[in-house]
């Protein structure tokens, strides 16, 4: 099958989960710059939220220009990695307006936590569709993918890490936001050759 339909589909849900975000932000109450302060928990719970969703669709979008055809299992896999994102509006909310308590800060791990196992699994299903070999762009550009496993990890860590310490647990999702905020140039260095 062709990728088009998979890719107009997973960017009108990136978009509607970006929208239903910011659209759960409320005003404050008042005119006073004192009164944006018992906002401020919600407001940087969606901004983190906000470039971890941006960081999913440039993923995602790069991932797929290395990519010919998808199979059934592809457009399982990559409603799999939907579900986790659409979850994101969510445990941003809850967070945000719990002011990083420890089950908030805990499931906002978690959903990025599975976020990133349903991303590791398109890949792999991808891979299988090409050929580990078979698609020598496509391996190449996905490589050992050492930064996602440690994400996982860092995730898995902060997740505990919430029940005794939420701020050092936000500050490894911030921490692992930011990695993937530098360039990963694999793939456009395989798209270039």
């Amino acid at each position: 099958m062709g990728k088009s339909r998979l890719e107009a589909f997973s960017d009108g849900v990136i978009a509607i989960i970006i929208t239903i975000m910011v659209l759960e932000m409320k005003a404050p109450h008042g005119s006073e710059l004192a009164d944006l302060l018992p906002v401020a928990p919600t407001f940087l719970t969606y901004v983190l939220s906000y470039v971890y969703v941006g960081l999913y669709w440039n993923n995602h979008h790069h991932l797929f220009h290395v990519v010919q055809r998808v199979s059934g299992g592809v457009l399982w896999a990559n409603l799999h990695l939907l579900f986790w994102l659409s979850l994101v509006p969510f445990v941003t909310l809850w967070l945000g307006e719990n002011h990083f308590t420890a089950w908030p800060t805990a499931l906002y791990g978690a959903v990025l936590f599975m976020a990133a196992v349903a991303y590791y699994i398109l890949t792999r299903a991808l891979l299988a569709v090409h050929g580990e070999g078979g698609n020598g762009k496509l391996a190449a550009a996905v490589g050992r993918d050492i930064k996602g496993k440690l994400s996982v990890v860092a995730y898995a860590l902060a997740i505990g890490l919430a029940f005794v310490m939420p701020a050092a647990s936000l500050a490894l999702y911030a921490l692992v936001a930011a990695v993937w905020l530098i360039p990963d140039r694999r793939i456009e260095h395989v798209i270039s050759q």
